[in-house]
């Protein structure tokens, strides 16, 4: 059975598009370092596996309104809401709710 991590880790790559180099990009580690939790043989620590848990959090608000690969840009562009900065930028950095916060107004209409 895999892990809770491995399970997330599979949800990012099917709804969010992204790969493994992506994943070890946002959360500062090699990607044979992703492999080995895809596969169980390792475990992120507790503060990696928060932001992971958060960017699994944004993949699916955010599948609600595009398909896998238009996610994984939105995900890696700059911005003008966010001040021109990049949203995974900001869920690395543990501001995951300026995130949401354009996703909110994305579900209310008020910015595509």
């Amino acid at each position: 059975m895999p892990t809770a991590v491995a399970q997330i880790l599979d949800v990012l790559r099917n709804r969010g598009g992204l790969r493994g180099a992506d994943i070890a990009n946002i959360v500062d580690v090699s990607p044979p370092t992703v492999s080995r939790w895809t596969k169980g043989k390792a475990s992120p620590p507790i503060h990696t596996q928060t932001i992971i848990a958060d960017l699994r959090y944004v993949v699916d608000r955010l599948s609600d309104f595009y398909t896998p690969d238009e996610t994984r840009l939105w995900l890696h562009a700059s911005h003008p809401l966010l001040n021109q900065e990049r949203a995974i930028d900001l869920i690395s950095s543990g501001r995951t709710e300026e995130v949401l916060a354009v996703i909110e107004r994305l579900e209310a209409g008020a910015y595509l």
